[in-house]
C-alpha cells in the first residue's frame, strides 16, 4: 500500500472515531486523541523513520516540503476529499519527521449545540469592541469563534476578514461577505496582513491567535476606530489575559496599552472541555463582560480583583470557572476529581459545591 492511501485510511479513521488529532511519530503506532485522551491504533504498524516520511511528504506541495526542509517546521491545512479537514503542524524531531493533525469539523456548531452560556451571543451583537477567546491549546477556541462569526454571518450584513494560520473553519456566507485570509498563501506574513487589515474595509475581524505586540496592538487599534474584533489567547483565565496584554508591551508604554483596553475591551471567555462521566466533553467557561467597576480595575492597574467582580456579577451574565465546574458536578455531568483537576482553585470549587 502507497503512502498516500494509508494517510487516507489514517484520517478516514480519525474522522470516523470522532478524534480531535492524529499524531503521526517514529517509533509509535498512529494515535489519535479522544475526548482528550491518547489512543494509540492497536492495528497498526509501529511506524519507521520512512513511514514517517512518507506519510508526511503524501501532504506536502514542493513548495511546502522546500519550506519543511528550510525551517524545521510548517503549519498549514489539509484538505480530505471533502471529507474532512485538518489543520497539520509538521516537524522534525531527533532528526525524523512527525506530525500533528487536528480535525477540523465540516460542519460550524452553533452557541447552543456547543452548549455555551445564551449570554455569549450578546457578542455577536456588537458594532464595535474586543472580544476575547482564551484558555490552554485544544479547549475549543477556534470553536466557539467559529460559532460566533457564523452566528453573524447568518444575522447581520458585514465584511467578515479572518486572518489565519492556517484557515480552519470554512464559512459559507449568507448575509455577510465573508475574506478569509491565510498566511504564506493569501499573504506572505501575518505582520503584512495585519498593516493592510484595515485598508480592507472590514465591519467585523477575526485575528486567529494574537501572537506578539504587533497583533494585539493591531486588534486594539482595529476595535477603537468602529470595528468588532474577535481574538484567541492561551491564557488561563480573564485577569491573566488582561496582565498578558499589558505585559507583552514595555514600561513605558503600558500606561497607553491599559487606557486602550479599558476602552475597547467589552468581555473574555475562557474555556475548558472537561470529560463527562458517560463519554465526550463538555464546556466550563468564565465569562467576564465589561462594566465600569472592571473599567476602573483596569485602569488602575488592580486586574488581580476582577476576580471577586466575576463572582459577584451573576445576575450581569457573568460567571466564573468554579461555578461553571460547580454546576457540571451538582448536574452529575462531571465527576468531582475531574472538575478539580479543571478548577485554578479547587479548595474554593468544594466550598461552593457545599452551598449549592
Amino acid at each position: 500500500m502507497g503512502y498516500a492511501q494509508k494517510l487516507k485510511d489514517l484520517l478516514l479513521t480519525a474522522a470516523r472515531q470522532n478524534a480531535s488529532d492524529l499524531h503521526i511519530a517514529v517509533g509509535r503506532k498512529p494515535t489519535l486523541r479522544i475526548d482528550g485522551v491518547l489512543v494509540g491504533l492497536q492495528n497498526e504498524q509501529i511506524l519507521t523513520p520512512e513511514d514517517t516520511q512518507g506519510l508526511v511528504l503524501a501532504m506536502l506541495t514542493p513548495e511546502q516540503k522546500e519550506k519543511l526542509l528550510r525551517y524545521g517546521d510548517l503549519d498549514f491545512s489539509y484538505s480530505f476529499e471533502d471529507k474532512a479537514r485538518f489543520r497539520v503542524n509538521v516537524f522534525f524531531q531527533r532528526g525524523f519527521m512527525a506530525a500533528a493533525l487536528r480535525l477540523i469539523p465540516a460542519e460550524i456548531k452553533t452557541v447552543e449545540e456547543l452548549r455555551l452560556p445564551p449570554v455569549v451571543h450578546d457578542f455577536t451583537k456588537l458594532n464595535q469592541g474586543f472580544v476575547l477567546v482564551v484558555g490552554p491549546a485544544g479547549q475549543g477556541k477556534s470553536t466557539t469563534l467559529a460559532a460566533l462569526l457564523d452566528e453573524i454571518n447568518h444575522n447581520r450584513m458585514e465584511h467578515i476578514i479572518t486572518i489565519e494560520d492556517p484557515i480552519e473553519y470554512l464559512f459559507v456566507q449568507d448575509r455577510s461577505i465573508v475574506s478569509q485570509r491565510e498566511i504564506s498563501t493569501d499573504s506572505p506574513s501575518f505582520h503584512r496582513s495585519l498593516r493592510s487589515l484595515l485598508r480592507q474595509d472590514p465591519d467585523v475581524v477575526m485575528i486567529g491567535e494574537m501572537r506578539d505586540r504587533e497583533s494585539i496592538a493591531t486588534a486594539m487599534t482595529a476595535a477603537e476606530t468602529g470595528h468588532l474584533v474577535f481574538s484567541t489567547l492561551h491564557t488561563n483565565s480573564a485577569a491573566q489575559t488582561i496582565d498578558r496584554i499589558i505585559d507583552s508591551f514595555p514600561v513605558d508604554q503600558q500606561g497607553q496599552i491599559t487606557s486602550q483596553l479599558a476602552a475597547t475591551l467589552v468581555g473574555i471567555v475562557s474555556e475548558r472541555l472537561v470529560p463527562r462521566i458517560d463519554g465526550g466533553r463538555v464546556p466550563a467557561t468564565e465569562i467576564m463582560l465589561m462594566n465600569s467597576a472592571i473599567r476602573n480595575l483596569i485602569r488602575e492597574r488592580k486586574v488581580y480583583q476582577i476576580d471577586l467582580v466575576i463572582e459577584t456579577s451573576l445576575q450581569e451574565g457573568m460567571i466564573n470557572m468554579n461555578r461553571s465546574l460547580a454546576e457540571l458536578v451538582k448536574n452529575k455531568e462531571v465527576s468531582l476529581e475531574n472538575a478539580e483537576l479543571y478548577s485554578l482553585n479547587p479548595g474554593e470549587l468544594r466550598i461552593l459545591l457545599e452551598k449549592i
